[in-house]
């Protein structure tokens, strides 16, 4: 006969610290069964072809081109996510000597 085991506690009320706890074993479980990339693969071909798509919604140019275009709309957009994180930076620095605010032009 097999020694008994303490019975699982279940409880409606969630502490922060436990949940990340919780998480973060789930997390390093996944990742040490499934290749990462291939858990993220679907992901990565959806947010790549979100920019096939905004260059060439009707799918009417060449591969070769809307590669070359979808290319450029992503360097453009995580261009735009780099300074918009350098103005926060600046900002929570209070460093007004900074890039221009939103919205307006650099000299």
């Amino acid at each position: 006969m097999s020694p008994t085991r303490p019975p699982i506690t279940v409880t409606l009320e969630y502490d922060p610290d436990e949940m990340s706890r919780r998480g973060r074993i789930g997390a390093h479980r996944l990742h040490a069964l499934y290749d990462s990339r291939e858990l993220t693969a679907p992901g990565r071909a959806a947010f790549l072809a979100k920019f096939e798509r905004e260059v060439d919604p009707a799918g009417a140019l060449p591969e070769e081109e809307r590669r070359r275009r979808a290319a450029h709309a992503r360097k453009a957009h995580f261009a735009r996510l780099a300074r918009l994180s350098a103005l926060a930076r600046w900002n929570k620095k209070g460093d007004r000597a900074g890039p221009a605010a939103p919205g307006t032009e650099a000299a």
